[in-house]
């Protein structure tokens, strides 16, 4: 058999088995066959072997009485250890405890990852309501709160990079959609420190958020206090910009930011 054919269809076969487990995570269940098939493009007996095969593993499960596909636990572990090797997160979950305690609100910690928001860590609040937000899930940089304040630390060469390549969708009618508009509202949220979400993303849903520093005292991630529109009023917002700004930058120095570069 020709090796580098054999190589091409060892590296086939794993980019197929990738696209599987990506359309079950998107999914946010379970799938048959069928729909894995029609989702990802493929045969279904080539699903069914694949399948097969994540599910010897654990990366895959079938559910025993509909017989659909969902994600395995071996996904959940490797996630965790993923998110356990990264500092921020380390430092920020004592902090992000408090605020959510003392706030009554989810606190989120997040990072630019390929043009989108990713969601890697999230503490519940003892008023916390339904919302879009979960660890690993994706959203857009310009209408979330996190994205928006990681965002603003950007070179404008990359934010509009950035915007050519992913748009600026109007998710309600409150998004910013006008390129100029929203680069001066980038430009404000750096000078203040925090940036809002009002409803920008979902309705009903406000976010306020300030940006997290490494070592180098560069912007790596965003902290974020997220609840309804009815408990963070616009009155609040501002306690809460401060508390989140406090948090943020307690977690920057524990990364190794000095503390006059937070001032």
């Amino acid at each position: 058999m020709n090796s580098s054919k054999s190589s091409d269809r060892i590296v086939q076969s794993v980019e197929r088995a990738l696209k599987i487990l990506e359309a079950l995570g998107d999914s946010g269940g379970s799938m048959s066959i069928n729909e894995i098939s029609e989702q990802v493009g493929l045969h279904k007996s080539t699903v069914h072997r694949l399948l097969g095969t994540l599910g010897s593993k654990g990366f895959v499960q079938q559910e025993a009485l509909t017989m659909r596909y969902k994600l395995g636990v071996k996904v959940l572990e490797l996630s965790n250890k993923m998110l356990s090797s990264l500092d921020v997160w380390k430092e920020a979950l004592p902090y992000m405890q408090r605020l959510a305690n003392t706030t009554g609100e989810a606190i989120h910690l997040a990072i630019i990852n390929d043009y989108e928001v990713v969601y890697i860590g999230k503490v519940e609040g003892t008023s916390s309501i339904p919302m879009y937000s979960q660890i690993g899930k994706r959203a857009p940089v310009h209408c979330t709160a996190v994205g928006k304040v990681i965002l603003s630390h950007f070179a404008e060469d990359d934010m509009r990079y950035i915007i050519s390549k992913k748009g600026l969708t109007a998710k309600t009618e409150r998004t910013i959609v006008d390129v100029n508009q929203f680069l001066n509202h980038l430009e404000e949220i750096r000078k203040r420190g925090y940036a809002i979400d009002d409803e920008e993303h979902e309705i009903g849903i406000r976010c306020v958020a300030a940006p997290i520093r490494d070592y180098r005292c560069q912007v790596i991630a965003a902290l974020s206090i997220t609840g309804s529109v009815n408990r963070l009023s616009r009155e609040r917002i501002s306690e809460m910009a401060n508390q989140v700004r406090e948090a943020a930058n307690l977690i920057s120095r524990r990364l190794g930011c000095s503390i006059e570069m937070l001032n």
